[in-house]
């Protein structure tokens, strides 16, 4: 396990803008790091979807400003497609969720729109892509208004399945998965794995909350160690045993070798973790097959 102290850590320049983000995305292409989006607070507790976006050059330690998003989006899930198309799917726009699929091409330094997500709008939710099929699970929906006319927030429970046409990479066909025996959940640390041909989902939690990692219900919500996949071979969701530490507030899951780690977090009782964790290779070798 890591933590901040290491010397394999090294801090990197801040990213030149005036405001910390949260809910940020970020994907690793051809040696460089391009990071979109996030969300400012400001005193009065409002939020600002951020349009900024910047590739990181980790050779000359310098970023580089992008195209702005056309729909500034917070809490997106991203995946790289063809080793230059980046991919932004729903997330939240200042004062809503959106459907919108914003796709970032590198080549030509631009944005295009592809076929919009069919499910429930949702932010903080999950997946990953192998090959040109992608895998989106769960995360927070707007549920109604309260009787006092305030918005309601909970997870759903939707997998979806996009499948990018390779002629076309704004033409998506969507399938709806079979839904899981839990609750939804909620930021989960996700990435799709090419080697088992499956897309891995682990930690999050299943009571929506704002950044505080108080439940939008009053109560504490308590992080995760499940770990389970789509597996596009057996085109069933799999279940493997949990993982040692239980974490929430994830988006990135990263490969080491054959392990998988997720850096950062929150663990429980509301405590940020600059820890890094490893879920073992070997532990996710022979899974329980759970939804046909």
């Amino acid at each position: 396990m890591l933590s901040e102290g290491d010397s394999a850590w090294q801090r990197l320049p801040d990213i030149p803008i005036k405001e910390g983000r949260l809910a940020a995305t970020a994907e690793a292409v051809d040696g460089k790091v391009y990071y979109f989006g996030g969300y400012t607070v400001s005193q009065d507790g409002s939020e600002l979807s951020a349009p900024e976006n910047f590739v990181f050059d980790p050779h000359t330690r310098d970023y580089s400003r992008i195209p702005d998003m056309p729909v500034p989006t917070d809490d997106a899930v991203s995946f790289v497609y063809k080793n230059r198309y980046i991919y932004l799917v729903s997330g939240w726009h200042n004062t809503g969720n959106i459907r919108d699929v914003q796709v970032y091409d590198i080549v030509d330094n631009a944005w295009f729109k592809a076929t919009n997500y069919p499910g429930s709008p949702v932010f903080g939710h999950a997946g990953g892509i192998v090959g040109n099929r992608f895998v989106i699970a769960d995360g927070v929906a707007v549920l109604g208004k309260d009787a006092n006319g305030r918005r309601t927030f909970g997870t759903v429970n939707e997998g979806w399945m996009g499948t990018i046409d390779p002629a076309n990479p704004g033409h998506i066909t969507y399938r709806r998965l079979p839904q899981l025996p839990v609750k939804g959940h909620y930021r989960m640390a996700s990435a799709g794995d090419a080697d088992r041909g499956q897309i891995l989902f682990t930690g999050g939690t299943d009571n929506a909350y704002n950044y505080s990692g108080i439940g939008y219900d009053g109560v504490p919500s308590k992080p995760g160690k499940h770990v389970f996949a789509w597996d596009f071979k057996e085109d069933a969701w799999v279940l493997y045993p949990d993982k040692p530490t239980a974490t929430m507030d994830h988006r990135g899951l990263l490969r080491w070798g054959d392990d998988w780690i997720t850096v950062g977090g929150m663990g429980r009782g509301q405590q940020l973790t600059g820890q890094a964790h490893f879920i073992k290779g070997q532990t996710i070798e022979d899974p329980e097959i759970s939804c046909p």
